[in-house]
């Protein structure tokens, strides 16, 4: 490989997951940024990561890193901003290895300023020398939907086809605190995460149109809200099933277009609590399985890196000093 493209990597941002049940109170400090939370919220957690066994999360992101190093022919390293890999780690070992330039995508594709905003800070705090191009925003990748839709297509038609008629979806995405939205004192423009969730929901259901999904037929909310301290971004999903099933509806979709890998909001927010919440109201909840390996996402992040690298070339040459004649 030559010595120019050698010096070149992409690096992937995810949240990080603790790997025993012993090192959830530190990964819960890591979030909390070291403030302590009540006892009974740690051993919930613990007990729901319990139930599901280790979370996958680090296991699949590693994997996405290897699929997309063999997609773009460079190093792909892979850093997470509450458990080990941590950025930090990461990005003084990109250093070490001699990169020199990289393109970094942030694995959470709709924007909050606040959390993105926390791995932007990860990221950059190490990487002097490092010349660096930081993707925070891809809600709206062509690819990203078409990947969403080729996992939820198939579930959605067989449901429809048992039911008699369209089942209805509800895509949801990870909730935030509600201070982490709003717009601060010098911020023109109000976060976009909420805008951008669904949105990317929006160009799933659009695909699946011609199928049959109308735009009456799909719904969102928020899922995943905090167990302490202060208001989260709704609609809940709880709120929503009982009021589909109140509008008479015994089934439904759930597809997750936050959310790349599995994790415990996938296999036990959705595949045990919200499955049981449903099945106690009569309501039947299913949900397509997650996009982990999907060929259609490695290629939304392959284009994601060519383009970066192709920025990075531009801003290159245009601060390149004209030769004097």
């Amino acid at each position: 490989m030559p010595e120019t493209t050698s010096r070149r990597a992409v690096l992937l941002l995810a949240h990080g997951t603790p790997e025993t049940l012993d090192q959830i109170p530190e990964y819960l400090r890591n979030i909390t940024g070291g403030r302590p939370m009540p006892e009974s919220v740690v051993e919930e957690i613990r007990h729901r990561y319990s139930l599901i066994g280790p979370s996958p999360l680090t296991q699949l992101t590693l994997k996405q890193g290897r699929l997309l190093s063999h997609a773009v022919g460079l190093p792909v390293y892979v850093g997470m901003r509450n458990w080990k890999p941590y950025i930090a780690d990461v990005v003084r070992q990109m250093r070490e290895d001699g990169i020199t330039s990289g393109v970094t995508i942030c694995l959470a594709p709709q924007n909050s300023r606040t959390s993105v905003g926390l791995y932007r800070r990860a990221a950059f705090a190490g990487s002097a020398g490092i010349e660096m191009d930081f993707i925070d925003a891809w809600a709206d990748h062509p690819l990203l939907a078409r990947a969403f839709a080729e996992r939820l297509r198939p579930l959605w038609q067989s449901l429809s086809g048992r039911l008699g008629r369209p089942a209805p979806v509800l895509f949801t995405a990870h909730s935030v605190p509600c201070r982490t939205i709003q717009t601060a004192e010098g911020q023109t423009s109000p976060d976009p995460y909420a805008v951008e969730a669904k949105r990317t929901a929006g160009n799933v259901a659009a695909l699946l149109g011609p199928d049959g999904l109308a735009a009456s037929g799909w719904f969102f909310a928020f899922q995943s809200q905090g167990m302490s301290g202060g208001p989260w971004i709704g609609p809940t999903v709880e709120n929503t099933l009982t009021a589909l099933r109140q509008e008479g509806h015994t089934a439904v979709v759930i597809q997750p277009i936050g959310f790349l890998c599995d994790h415990v909001e996938i296999l036990y927010d959705i595949d045990i609590a919200f499955h049981n919440f449903g099945k106690a109201i009569g309501l039947d909840v299913v949900r397509p399985a997650s996009l982990n390996d999907s060929s259609l996402l490695i290629a939304a992040l392959e284009d994601l890196a060519r383009r970066g690298f192709a920025r990075l070339a531009a801003k290159s040459s245009l601060s390149t000093p004209v030769p004097a004649l």
